[in-house]
Formats: structure tokens, C-alpha cells, sequence
């Protein structure tokens, strides 16, 4: 019984001081300080090779990445956190050979350049370039459900590495 109560004790300690923080953490590890509010402006594609969905699905999946991961409400405008920038490569390059001298395996590369303004806090800014890649056989088009799959792996390491370097406080 008395072990119960000291267990809850701890815990409602625990509670009031987080809530009493003027920092805001998340449980992914993002501080986000007095931020409310993000801004993801759409990602152009400027690389040589364009596929005409990237763009927008960049965009999409980085607003959501950061939706899910703190308590921040998007806004289209004026975001105390604020994310710009541009695809700058999207490539696909063969990476082994085989018998025959010809690819058996290509890498989907796609790197992504970010700036991103804390209004908050304007000495966290940042300009800086994230990529990743996606290794497939050759034999595979990379089209359907194989360039879904492809996005899923590269857009999640990347938005990872933008959310770590934005607001990331491990």
C-alpha cells in the first residue's frame, strides 16, 4: 500500500514538472521549445532527372513525419519552425555487375536541400543537405509499388535526419 502511494507520488512529481517546463519535449525526442506552430513549404525538384510525383510526396511525407512526431499544428505561413528547400539529385546509378559485365543491382539515390528558421530560437538555423538511397536488382522497374516502397526507406532516414538536426536533442 505504501509502496503504491510513493509510486504514485513520483509519478505526479514527475508530471507536474514536465508540464511545468517552458521547454516542450516529445517523447521522440524533439525539443521543440515554445514553437506552436510548422511550416513545410513544397520541396521543387531541380534535379537533372524528374519524376514528376516527388515533389509533392516529399512535401506530404515530411509535414506528416513532423505532425506524428511533436504537437505542433501546420500552418501555411509564418510557422514558428519553418522548412524550404529543394530536390537537388535524383539518380540512379548500377552498383554491381555480374558474369555478363551488366548491373545486377542499381541504387535510387535522392538528396534533399533543407533550410530551416527557427523563429524561436534563430541561432538553431540551418542550411544543409540530406540523402539516402535504395538498393533494388536490375531486373526490377522501379515503378508501383516498388517506388513506394523505394520513398518509404529514403523519405524515412531523411525526414529522420532533417527532424534530428531541426529539432532532434539526442
Amino acid at each position: 500500500m505504501l509502496r503504491t502511494f510513493a509510486f504514485r507520488c513520483s509519478i505526479a512529481i514527475a508530471t507536474i514538472v514536465l508540464i511545468g517546463c517552458s521547454v516542450n519535449y516529445s517523447f521522440t525526442g524533439g525539443d521543440t521549445g515554445n514553437a506552436k506552430t510548422i511550416q513545410v513549404s513544397f520541396f521543387n525538384n531541380n534535379a537533372e532527372l524528374v519524376e514528376p510525383t516527388l515533389s509533392q510526396e516529399f512535401t506530404i511525407n515530411l509535414q506528416d513525419f513532423f505532425l506524428t512526431q511533436t504537437n505542433l499544428s501546420l500552418v501555411k505561413s509564418s510557422g514558428d519552425l519553418q522548412f524550404e528547400g529543394e530536390i537537388t539529385r535524383y539518380t540512379i546509378t548500377p552498383m554491381t555487375a555480374n558474369a555478363q559485365q551488366t548491373a545486377s543491382q542499381n541504387r535510387l539515390t535522392i538528396e534533399i536541400n533543407v533550410r530551416y528558421y527557427n523563429r524561436e530560437d534563430e541561432s538553431k538555423n540551418f542550411e544543409q543537405r540530406f540523402s539516402h538511397f535504395y538498393d533494388y536488382p536490375a531486373t526490377t522497374i522501379l515503378q508501383g509499388s516498388e517506388l513506394e516502397t523505394a520513398y518509404e526507406e529514403i523519405f524515412e532516414r531523411i525526414n529522420q535526419n532533417i527532424f534530428n538536426a531541426s529539432v532532434g536533442s539526442w
